[in-house]
């Protein structure tokens, strides 16, 4: 649950209209609970690699009265060989960019080619719109069907309407989990392309997911952008580094809205070691997925409606009271779960087998 409650801003301060009625994005930070609201990885980073990183940091704390390399030059050629690995792409360091968390890389895309307005279909990440009003693109909504699917026919019929210059599609999708396919993300390629439009795709929870890499189409579509995060399989949110994959056109309108020296000297050596060690990091995520596909199943069980999911948390209801109530119930228990905005529904974060279980006892007293 979030505070919807807009901001009364003082006359004096020049705050631009459009933006007056807004709440700042976030999730609430509760200490002495068992926070499950903010879809981080619970495993964390492992000493080795911890150690590495540490071996690290003396040259580049000794060198901080220089800037950072600017075009995260190291960093961008590694995020390349790890994307090719993964997806057995082929994708050069021109194909790559990296900043501060992929928020960041989206604000760059609308500011660099948001013109043409944006559309997205909801529910899904609430930033997008967000990032949309505060760049100044209109922001056009399509909807998901009752189990957050897109209508493809639907949607590439608004793309050919509207002829956005951006076209946002998450997947899987946030707060559901669910997955867009393959062949469903090449048919909006398609619905895109003819209209001079970019396809944004945001795969935060890729590495969760069963599906292909919609880094498959950029080959086919160069008008295709996959948004990336190394926060959640990676367990790096706290170092905030997100990363596009896409033609090398894409890579220099960027290159136009960058901030300089964005990404800092320290957070693009932790990469690095993160990178070289993706392996170990990785190792963690059938974990998470087979965690994850075990509490849905004593979800059911309990007699909650789960949406299947891709990504590591599950959207589930059927609460014996309203979503709020059964949010502060969980709270007031020591589980803090998210409140995404769908009546009826809780989202819960997919944590350690400890925390798990700790929440599955907390939400049996609200089963139905």
């Amino acid at each position: 649950m979030t505070n919807s409650k807009p901001e009364k801003w003082p006359d004096w301060l020049p705050i631009r209209s459009e933006l007056a009625e807004l709440t700042p994005y976030g999730a609430p930070q509760i200490s002495g609970v068992t926070a499950l609201n903010t879809n981080e990885n619970p495993f964390a980073v492992p000493r080795e690699v911890v150690a590495q990183m540490l071996t690290r940091l003396p040259e580049v704390l000794e060198n901080l009265n220089r800037y950072p390399d600017r075009d995260a030059t190291f960093l961008r050629e590694a995020l390349a060989n790890y994307i090719n690995k993964s997806t057995k792409s082929d994708f050069s360091i021109s194909n790559l960019w990296a900043a501060n968390g992929s928020n960041e890389i989206l604000q760059t895309l609308m500011l660099a080619c948001g013109g043409r307005g944006a559309l997205g279909f909801t529910p899904s990440y609430s930033v997008h719109p967000l990032i949309a009003k505060a760049t100044g693109t209109d922001w056009s909504a399509g909807n998901r069907d009752d189990s957050f699917d897109i209508d493809i026919e639907k949607a590439t019929a608004q793309i050919a309407e509207l002829k956005p210059g951006l076209t946002f599609i998450t997947t899987p999708n946030n707060p559901s989990g669910t997955a867009t396919s393959f062949s469903d993300l090449e048919k909006l390629a398609s619905a895109t392309k003819a209209v001079k439009g970019l396809l944004i795709i945001d795969e935060a929870y890729a590495e969760f997911s069963a599906e292909v890499s919609a880094v498959k189409l950029i080959a086919t579509y160069p008008n295709v952008v996959v948004v990336r995060t190394m926060s959640k399989a990676f367990a790096f949110a706290g170092a905030r580094v997100g990363y596009a994959i896409g033609d090398e056109s894409i890579v220099k309108a960027l290159l136009v809205t960058r901030l300089p020296y964005h990404l800092s000297s320290t957070t693009q050596a932790l990469a690095l070691v993160a990178l070289e060690n993706s392996p170990l990091l990785l190792a963690e995520v059938a974990a998470l997925v087979a965690e994850r596909e075990r509490v849905a199943r004593e979800l059911s069980k309990l007699g909650f409606d789960v949406v299947p999911s891709s990504a590591n948390f599950l959207l589930f209801r059927g609460f014996k009271v309203d979503s709020p109530e059964a949010w502060k119930s969980l709270v007031d228990s020591g589980i803090l779960l998210r409140d995404v905005g769908l009546e009826g529904y809780l989202r819960v974060t997919i944590g350690l087998p400890i925390e798990n279980e700790q929440f599955l006892a907390a939400i049996a007293a609200l089963k139905p």
